[in-house]
């Protein structure tokens, strides 16, 4: 006599059925978490333009730098000239003499949520675009 062993249709639609559950539960939390990291690096740097730009500035007579004097000046590396691979934004300063404008754009909105920027007062703020920024805190600081 022969006995058939294995699995029934019905426990593997079971599996499959607990196997869809947890993914519903875990993608949108790890899109989440890689979504803050990648806000978290925006801040992170536009600090760190905002600091090679007051060492700039204190070494060229208060004149504020566009990012090419400040990558020359060697107070940033040149991977602030365009969209950063894996980070999800794009950094881009527009400097006059005395003035400058910092900003982190998502790339996507499954990038990030927020976008970002600095003037020279050194405080980072959400984007003055409500669509980009959080309910509320368009142009706010960041805390």
């Amino acid at each position: 006599m022969k006995t058939n062993e294995g699995f029934s249709l019905l426990e593997l639609l079971i599996v499959v059925a607990i196997i869809l559950i947890i993914a519903t539960i875990a993608i949108p939390s790890l899109l989440r978490s890689r979504q803050s990291a990648n806000e978290t690096s925006a801040v992170s740097n536009l600090r760190t333009l905002n600091t090679a730009q007051v060492s700039y500035s204190s070494s060229h007579s208060g004149v504020y730098g566009d990012i090419t004097d400040l990558v020359s000046a060697g107070l940033m590396d040149s991977r602030f000239t365009g969209q950063v691979s894996g980070f999800g934004y794009t950094v881009t300063l527009a400097a006059n003499a005395l003035d400058y404008t910092a900003s982190a754009t998502a790339a996507s909105t499954n990038a990030a949520r927020y976008d970002y920027y600095s003037v020279p007062d050194y405080v980072i703020r959400y984007s003055v675009a409500t669509s980009r920024a959080p309910a509320g805190l368009a142009g706010q600081p960041v805390r």
